[in-house]
């Protein structure tokens, strides 16, 4: 999920939000204000009312961000490097550099989730009751009680075994102990996400038709993420199996063709598209040849055409501090996830400070859709597979 809004690093982890977490605020705020209080605690101002119903909504995203957090540190914890947490409409996501190493790493990671949320519950429950023995306001009381009832709500949920849930985690993690297979493991647990996610979609849907109760498009719209995310979890596996082991250099475009930060845009506009510049994104070395940033053709258009003629291409690459930069024998898997979620979906290669290729995406597809998948062979396979067939 991408981040559009940046919050900081909260214990050293980069925390952002999408801007569809904005839906969840008002459908929560909404419900609060327009229903939940006003039945329970009628005759109170309207204002009061959206007051307390946006201060729960908030604090409810602070929980979610805790649940993620904890996720956050046991994956640091067991060796997992994370690269960030976004929050969004359903809730938020832990993006991590790489899987955990082992079935035990995997449960502790998966567990802790549904374990905070369950505790954050419980300390609202808490406060609920003291609150209620302080005579403290009803309404007050009533928000606190719906925190604490949300947060047991979200870990019971999460709690279920199917994937891309934290239940679905903890049904690899015991799969995988079981069976030793990780891909095994991740399908049967994506197989799960997946019946559960067609479940909540068909319930939804009947709750709708036979009921008339539009509340029900809810879960069916969380149902059918559960399918997306459990299919797509599915077939990064079925990459990690193709991919396992393979480092950059084999998917790589070797030695790309670079532009010199001093050239000027309409230089290097009348070397393309049928000259040497005839891609869309080009590593830029500085005058002693280092690598100093990449320029990708969007830069160019956004610069207007008066002003081609007197703008460097320094001044409008992508500084390298802002660019993917990877070795060339880090393994692909490691690389793919940060890859994916890059502005410019790109990697530049360094070995030791020295350019020596450029990765993209479209690599790596076509790494996996050559026929007979070479790139997960090593040369002493190639080489039994030729002789073989010779």
């Amino acid at each position: 999920m991408d981040e559009t809004l940046p919050l900081g690093r909260i214990a050293g982890v980069r925390v952002g939000l999408n801007w569809s977490v904005l839906v969840i605020v008002a459908l929560v705020t909404v419900a609060l204000a327009h229903s939940e209080f006003p039945a329970a605690h009628p005759g109170r101002s309207v204002l009061l009312y959206w007051t307390l119903a946006l201060s729960a909504a908030i604090v409810f995203l602070a929980s979610l961000l805790a649940h993620e957090l904890a996720h956050a540190v046991v994956a640091r914890r067991n060796g997992v490097q994370v690269d960030g947490i976004t929050l969004w409409m359903l809730g938020g996501a832990a993006r991590l550099h790489s899987e955990a190493p082992t079935p035990g790493a995997e449960l502790r990671i998966a567990a802790v989730g549904p374990l905070t949320s369950l505790l954050v519950g419980g300390v609202f429950a808490g406060m609920a009751a003291g609150l209620h023995a302080l005579h403290a306001s009803g309404l007050v009381v009533e928000a606190v009680v719906w925190l604490s009832a949300i947060n047991i709500l979200l870990a019971v949920f999460n709690a279920l075994p199917a994937a891309p849930l934290d239940g679905g985690r903890l049904l690899r993690a015991y799969l995988w102990h079981r069976t030793g297979d990780r891909l095994r493991a991740t399908r049967g647990a994506s197989a799960a996400g997946r019946a559960l996610g067609w479940f909540m979609v068909l319930t939804g849907f009947a709750a709708v038709w036979f009921r008339a109760n539009l509340s029900g498009l809810w879960p069916a719209l969380i149902g059918w993420f559960l399918i997306g995310a459990a299919t797509a979890e599915a077939r990064q596996a079925e990459l990690r199996s193709v991919l396992g082991g393979i480092p950059v250099r084999r998917v790589m475009t070797p030695d790309p063709v670079t532009v010199p930060a001093t050239a000027t845009l309409a230089d290097f506009l009348a070397e393309g598209p049928f000259g040497p510049y005839r891609h869309s994104a080009f590593p830029v070395l500085a005058a002693d040849g280092s690598v100093a940033g990449l320029l990708t053709v969007r830069r160019v258009e956004a610069t207007p055409a008066q002003a081609r003629a007197i703008t460097t291409v320094g001044e409008v690459m992508r500084p390298l501090a802002d660019v993917i930069t990877t070795a060339p024998e880090e393994p692909i898997l490691d690389l793919l996830p940060r890859l994916q979620v890059s502005a410019v979906r790109r990697a530049v290669v360094l070995d030791e400070g020295r350019l020596v290729g450029i990765l993209t995406l479209a690599d790596v597809t076509r790494a996996l859709t050559w026929p007979g998948e070479p790139a997960a062979e090593g040369p002493q396979n190639t080489a039994q597979r030729v002789t073989k067939e010779a």
